[in-house]
């Protein structure tokens, strides 16, 4: 074997002297096996059975095969000297018999530990997945995590490299689908296509993906939405890595929670898009962020955007009714409203950002009734 096998001479004493154990067991069991078939009909599957389940991962099934032919090719080059001519023959066509048992009872060998792996895995990755929204993650979640394949930097193509951010996405988990391994298999497959990493589990009816290494989290979960069940899909806010996967995974279960106050709402749809119903359903992250992000910069200076937007609003949306109502030209109601839009990121003539825009100034002056003040 060491001549003729390069990977061999690189194993440790200790892998080959398994190699050699099993090679010597195997030709044992041959030897009964000759003696009496119907007696030794299990010796080909029980000669793998002095190596252990580890040897599995240190050689792989094909170097497998080249261990069982060198050893075949060696004993019938050594008959001939052991044997008398007329029993050659006979002795070679059962060697061919037991060497195909043998095949087989390796192939079942590799089957068998490899779907001890899968469902080690499996479980694995739902820890995983649960520490992340259980916001226990440390670096003993980010080893587990590297040892399921995860690298968070995803696959992106063209020499490009990908993202080392996280995003966690929540939806309905699929009905017809008899186990969670089969769409977990599928969704790392398809995250893998769209250039992305993806750890997968499924809890009680909801599906949790946590997705690496893309910078584009919605439009990536548009290539898995296939996996989830009916219903919306939530994708929570990109965060730096795993360790503070958590804070996505907040916005994306409560935004799961509120999403049907929302019947037209995208699939899938970012958790901040969300949040004036986030804020509704008890959301305090929610309420903090729409108070911080939009109702406090329109306090800033002499406040005059946020006297214009709040009258606007009152007034219906009617430009020409907030201009007679502020004593101001439509012209000056327009360019504030315009400057509202950029400084928010929300439009006040849009009817779902007006919507947006009507809840932060309510929670704004329920949080912080002085303008000016910060956000409590």
């Amino acid at each position: 074997m060491d001549e003729k096998l390069p990977w061999f001479g690189k194993l440790s004493a200790q892998d080959r002297s398994w190699i050699g154990l099993v090679a010597q067991s195997g030709i044992t069991a041959f030897v009964d096996w000759f003696r009496d078939p119907d007696a030794h009909s299990s010796m080909p599957t029980r000669m793998f059975g002095s190596a252990p389940r580890e040897f599995t991962r240190v050689i792989s099934l094909h170097q497998t095969v080249d261990l069982v032919r060198t050893t075949i090719e060696m004993i019938e080059n050594t008959i001939g000297d052991l044997l008398p001519a007329d029993d050659i023959p006979f002795v070679h066509e059962a060697m061919n018999r037991y060497a195909r048992e043998v095949a087989f009872a390796a192939a079942t060998v590799y089957a068998q530990a490899a779907e001890l792996r899968g469902a080690w895995d499996a479980r694995l990755e739902a820890l995983v997945v649960d520490s992340v929204i259980r916001g226990e993650a440390d670096e003993s979640v980010r080893s587990r995590a590297s040892a399921l394949g995860w690298t968070g930097s995803g696959t992106a193509g063209a020499g490009t490299a990908g993202s080392g951010e996280v995003a966690v996405v929540v939806g309905r988990a699929p009905s017809n689908e008899p186990g969670s391994t089969n769409v977990a298999d599928a969704v790392r497959h398809a995250a893998r296509e769209a250039g992305a990493d993806a750890l997968c589990a499924m809890q009680g009816d909801r599906l949790v993906i946590v997705l690496g290494g893309t910078s584009k989290p919605v439009e990536t979960v548009q290539t898995l939405a296939e996996f989830f069940g009916p219903g919306p899909i939530v994708v929570g806010p990109l965060v730096p890595d795993l360790m503070a996967a958590v804070t996505s995974a907040r916005a994306a279960v409560a935004g799961l929670r509120a999403a049907p106050a929302w019947p037209g709402a995208p699939r899938p749809v970012h958790a901040d898009e969300l949040l004036p119903e986030r804020s509704l359903s008890g959301d305090g992250h929610a309420r903090r962020q729409l108070a911080t992000d939009v109702y406090g910069p329109l306090t800033m200076g002499d406040g005059v955007l946020l006297d214009t937007v709040s009258t606007y609003l009152d007034s219906g949306g009617s430009i020409e009714g907030t201009a007679r109502a502020m004593f101001i030209h439509p012209n000056t109601v327009r360019y504030r409203l315009k400057r509202v839009g950029e400084i928010t990121g929300y439009s006040p003539s849009n009817p779902r950002d007006s919507f947006t825009l009507r809840v932060a100034l309510t929670l704004g002056r329920l949080l912080n009734p002085e303008p000016g003040a910060s956000v409590l």
